[in-house]
């Protein structure tokens, strides 16, 4: 990593802000939540294991002695247990400062949510989007709060065919899972646009990704990474190319505590090809802020969860 540029050092302290971080028990949420328990927020380790989740705790525990972390069990692939987990943190909680959409999957093979939702795109995309809508009014009872998606530069792939979401006859792997990060973008843009249009200045929606870092869904991508994994001979090309979870972590992290931070912003590694590198603002594919395909997803989106947005102020 350069040894310049945006640092933890160089964000506020979160002492009693509550930030909620979906899938924190591994990789770049579990190092994500261990950041904010360092600056002072009392972090929401929103996780489907709870088992997982209760060995991260303790990790972060044990780095950061006496650190405010809280468990709420959530599978973002059923829509019920959403439901549950923002009933539980709505009811726990005065005010949500910071949601940070973390979880993600790449099924790798085609599977269904227990809704019947594809996989990737019902877990990354619609189940973050009806937490989202849940718990508005939590994030509208914080004084400056924000909404960040943790997207993937395989966003520039992906394509949404609202007359083909279960993918029944053209699943791929890399199809699914880059068409789930470029839903997840085009949401998070349009969640911008309709809070600005409705008036309102707080919560912002900002976006971030990891560049290339070592994650379970990198572990997960495929034979070629393992190789690069675990070949002695080409540790130094993973060095230089693929961030640690912590380093990976600091777009996110940047886009939830920078002051400097608008809504509408992208943040990721300011390296070559956007892989390693301090975070940075970024650009994403300029399909993400195609209004009539946001609004054609939102409208789908709240078709298929059932959660409606109450923008009213």
């Amino acid at each position: 990593m350069a040894k310049s540029g945006w640092t933890p050092a160089q964000a506020p302290r979160m002492a009693g802000r509550t930030v909620v971080v979906t899938g924190a028990n591994s990789g770049i949420g579990l190092e994500t939540a261990r950041h904010l328990a360092g600056m002072g927020a009392h972090v929401v380790m929103a996780c489907r294991n709870v088992d997982a989740a209760t060995s991260a705790r303790a990790d972060v525990l044990d780095t950061v002695p006496g650190a405010l972390v809280d468990i709420v069990q959530l599978d973002l692939g059923d829509l019920a247990s959403v439901r549950k987990a923002a009933d539980e943190i709505g009811n726990s909680y005065p005010a949500v400062d910071v949601l940070i959409n973390n979880a993600g999957v790449m099924a790798g093979r085609r599977e269904l949510t227990a809704d019947g939702f594809e996989m990737d795109f019902g877990t990354s995309f619609l189940g973050h989007f009806a937490l989202t809508g849940l718990l508005l009014d939590s994030l509208f009872a914080a004084k400056a709060a924000r909404v960040v998606t943790v997207g993937s530069n395989a966003h520039r792939a992906g394509e949404v065919d609202l007359d083909d979401l279960g993918m029944d006859e053209t699943f791929s792997t890399s199809r699914a899972y880059a068409r789930a990060k470029f839903a997840q973008l085009v949401f998070a843009v349009e969640l911008q646009r309709r809070l600005g249009a409705s008036g309102h200045t707080t919560p912002i929606s900002v976006a971030a990704h990891p560049g290339a870092t070592h994650s379970g869904v990198m572990r997960d991508s495929g034979r070629m990474l393992l190789w690069l994994f675990t070949t002695p001979s080409l540790h130094w090309l993973r060095r230089t190319f693929i961030m640690e979870g912590p380093e990976g972590a600091l777009p996110s992290l940047r886009a939830a505590t920078d002051p400097g931070v608008i809504g509408g912003q992208y943040y990721g590694p300011s390296g070559p090809m956007q892989f390693t590198g301090p975070p940075t603002l970024v650009v994403p594919s300029p399909r993400v802020f195609d209004a009539e395909l946001g609004n054609r997803l939102w409208d789908k989106a709240e078709e298929l969860t059932g959660v409606t947005y109450a923008f009213a102020r």
